[in-house]
């Protein structure tokens, strides 16, 4: 059977469960591996970009090996279990909420199992039915990511890169928020990507929402969560649409180069520190609409989860963001280069000093939800 899981989430179909002591993983061969199960999975991820050091996905399948739910020559070979992710992130960036379709045996206490073999920052945190020939990455219509930043990056120009005492006002609150309402609808964001060129119809994405939550206190430092949701999102995007909010509200660059962004000159967008990003949530609302009160499937919405997810935030991934910007002081160094930047720049420009220029007519191909 299909059924979805929350890593913390999982995912997977139409199978018969196993019988202890009458049915064994293996038994009866592939046949009882042929719908797929999806994988809600949250997690918390700091990939360094090293092959030596193993990923989310190696601890994942290890579990899902070890706890029996898999053949061992599928581990080996991850196109025999149908594995897909539902977005992707890139290295140093967390994830709360992620959904992978796979082929798993629905074996007795799957998740506590699977749990029992994973490191305590990855968590399955739920299981759900879903339709044959589920897959979550084309399934999926929405992402919700959120990015979590000391409010001293708002802290105008001419005060200290790092002043711990800053807390954000309403009125900077307001300002903030009122040009991230501008990045909502439509645009062409190819400025902020790298190889896509202005005429790329793939550089054209669609913002359902984006918003600065009230700020909060964390070991004496204030911080800020803001929060994203669009269709899909290019390797970047979110960093920079953040890093060219906080450079207008520091007073580094004007609101106008906001609009200019989206048309076909070449603007160097600045990028935040990936330190903060979360992806947060991925949503299936066409699926729900057409599958998820059909009495057979449940919806993809993981109401049930939400206090599992908020806690497994609370737990690893806020405080390894706010303990690693404290050693590393990641914002503060980025926040550092601002004064430089140049705003103005053009594809002459950005040539010049040999960065790779998209041509006007067209950009690489693929894009993905890495940032």
């Amino acid at each position: 059977m299909s059924v979805a899981a929350h890593t913390c989430n999982l995912s997977t179909s139409g199978q018969r469960r196993l019988r202890p002591g009458v049915d064994q993983p293996g038994q009866h061969g592939d046949p009882h591996l042929q719908n797929i199960k999806p994988v809600f999975v949250s997690f918390f991820q700091r990939n360094v970009g090293s092959s030596q050091f193993k990923t989310i996905e190696d601890d994942l399948v290890s579990a899902l090996v070890r706890s029996g739910c898999i053949p061992e020559n599928h581990g080996e070979d991850m196109r025999k279990m149908s594995f897909q992710r539902c977005a992707r992130t890139d290295k140093g960036v967390s994830a709360a909420g992620q959904v992978v379709s796979l082929k798993v045996w629905l074996i007795d206490d799957i998740l506590e199992k699977i749990n029992s073999h994973l490191p305590s920052h990855i968590r399955i945190l739920g299981l759900k039915r879903v339709t044959g020939g589920f897959n979550s990455k084309n399934r999926c219509d929405a992402r919700t990511y959120c990015y979590l930043l000391p409010t001293f990056a708002f802290a105008h120009k001419d005060r200290d890169v790092q002043d711990e005492t800053y807390r954000l006002s309403a009125e900077t609150l307001q300002q903030v928020n009122r040009l991230l309402a501008c990045y909502k609808g439509t645009h062409n964001f190819h400025n902020f990507t790298s190889q896509k060129g202005p005429q790329e119809p793939s550089a054209r994405r669609y913002i359902l929402e984006m918003y600065c939550e009230e700020p909060f206190v964390r070991e004496g430092l204030e911080f800020a969560v803001i929060r994203v949701k669009g269709q899909s999102f290019m390797m970047h995007q979110i960093r920079k649409m953040v890093g060219l909010v906080v450079a207008i509200v520091k007073g580094y660059a004007p609101e106008s180069v906001l609009e200019r962004s989206w048309g076909t000159e070449k603007v160097d967008v600045p990028k935040a520190p990936g330190l903060g990003l979360v992806l947060e949530r991925v949503h299936f609302e066409k699926y729900n609409q057409r599958f998820g009160n059909d009495g057979l499937h449940e919806p993809l919405d993981w109401v049930q989860e939400e206090g599992k997810v908020a806690a497994f935030k609370e737990e690893h991934i806020y405080p390894t963001i706010i303990g690693t910007e404290r050693d590393e002081r990641s914002m503060a160094q980025w926040l550092s280069t601002l004064p430089v930047h140049n705003f103005s720049a053009t594809a002459l420009t950005a040539a010049g000093t040999g960065a790779k220029v998209p041509s006007p007519l067209g950009g690489s191909e693929g894009d993905g939800d890495t940032n």
